[in-house]
C-alpha cells in the first residue's frame, strides 16, 4: 500500500495524544497524579488534545474532498471508520467536562477521567478496526493489529507522560517502571507480528485465479501505462532496504527511549531528557507506521503479476 503521509501523521500524533489522555485519566482514578498540580493537570490534557487534533486534521488531508469528510458519520452501524469519528467528535466535550471538572474540583471527576480513558481506548481501537476488519490485506487482517495500536499509544503517551512529569519535578520511579516494562511487552509483540508476517501464507495467484493445479504467471497486464491500482496498492520496496528499516525502526522506537528511560531510573542522565527520548520514539513511530503500509500487500496485486501476497 503506498504510504500516505497525511495518515502517518494521523495515526501516530492521535495515537501519542489518546494514550495521553489515558496515562491522565488512569492517574486520576489511581492516585499518581496527585503530586500534580490542577494546572498541571489540565496543561497534560491540553496537550493530549492538541497531539489528537493534529492527527484529525492531517486524517483529512489526504482525501480527494475534504469538504466530504462529514460524510464518514454516516455508516456507524457497518463502518470502523464512522464509528472512529463519532467516537473521536465525542471525547472532546467529554475531555471539556473532565477539565472543568478538574478545575473546579467537581465530586464527579473520578467518573469523567474513567470516561475519558474509555473513550481515548475505544476511539483507538476503532481506527485499528479500520486496517484490522481488511481480509483483502493479509498482513492488516490480525489481531495483533489493534494490539499493537494500543501498544503505540500507551507507551509513547506514557513516555510523554513521564517527560512532562519530570518537567514539573514530580517524577515518579514506579510509573518509569511500568512505562519501561510496557516498551519491553510492545518491542516483542512487534517482533513476534514481524515473524508471523514472513511466514509464508494467505492468498496465492493460483487461489485468486482458480488455477491451483498449475503454475500460472501473467501475460499480458492489460493497460500500457500505471493506474491506480499499481500507484495505491503496488508499492514496491526492496527486501535488503526492507530489512535495513526494521533494523532501524526497532532501534530508533524501542532501544533508544527504552536505554535513555532506564539512565534516567538509575540516576545516570538528567531526568530532561525523558522529552527527547519522547521524540525519539515518535519518529520511530512514523517510521513504523510507513513500513506498515509499505509491507502492506493488496490481494488486487496477484492480478498484477505478484504470486503471493
Amino acid at each position: 500500500m503506498h504510504p500516505a503521509f497525511s495518515v502517518l501523521i494521523f495515526t501516530v500524533t492521535s495515537g501519542a495524544g489518546y494514550g495521553l489522555l489515558a496515562w491522565l485519566g488512569a492517574g486520576q482514578l489511581l492516585g499518581f497524579t496527585q503530586t500534580l498540580t490542577v494546572n498541571q493537570q489540565i496543561i497534560i490534557g491540553l496537550m493530549a488534545m492538541v497531539l489528537v487534533s493534529i492527527g484529525l486534521v492531517s486524517s483529512t488531508m489526504h482525501l480527494a474532498n475534504p469538504k466530504n469528510a462529514w460524510r464518514s458519520f454516516s455508516r456507524f452501524r457497518t463502518s470502523w471508520l464512522s464509528r472512529e469519528a463519532v467516537f473521536a467528535i465525542l471525547l472532546y466535550p467529554v475531555a471539556g467536562l473532565y477539565a472543568a471538572a478538574i478545575f473546579w474540583q467537581w465530586p464527579g471527576v473520578n467518573i469523567l477521567a474513567g470516561l475519558s480513558m474509555i473513550l481515548a481506548l475505544v476511539t483507538l481501537f476503532t481506527t485499528s478496526m479500520i486496517y484490522a476488519s481488511l481480509k483483502t490485506i493479509r498482513q492488516w487482517n490480525t489481531p495483533m493489529v489493534p494490539a499493537l495500536f494500543m501498544a503505540y499509544a500507551l507507551i509513547s503517551g506514557g513516555l510523554l507522560f513521564l517527560s512532562v512529569d519530570a518537567f514539573f519535578g514530580t517524577l515518579k520511579p514506579q510509573l518509569q517502571a511500568v512505562v519501561m516494562g510496557l516498551v519491553v511487552i510492545t518491542l516483542a509483540l512487534k517482533l513476534v507480528y514481524f515473524f508471523w508476517q514472513g511466514k509464508p501464507q494467505g492468498a496465492t495467484i493460483q487461489t485468486a485465479t482458480g488455477f491451483s493445479q498449475a503454475s500460472v504467471r501473467l501475460l499480458d497486464a492489460g493497460h500500457s501505462a500505471p493506474t491506480f491500482l499499481n500507484r495505491e496498492f503496488g508499492y514496491q520496496v526492496a527486501a535488503d532496504q526492507l530489512l535495513r528499516l526494521r533494523i532501524i525502526m526497532t532501534l530508533v522506537t524501542f532501544i533508544v527511549p527504552l536505554a535513555l528511560v532506564y539512565c534516567v531510573f538509575g540516576g545516570l542522565v538528567r531526568a530532561e531528557l525523558l522529552g527527547f527520548a519522547w521524540l525519539i520514539m515518535m519518529a520511530g513511530l512514523l517510521l513504523e507506521r510507513w513500513l506498515f503500509f509499505a509491507e502492506a500487500r493488496h490481494v488486487v496485486r496477484l492480478y498484477q503479476g505478484e504470486q503471493r501476497t
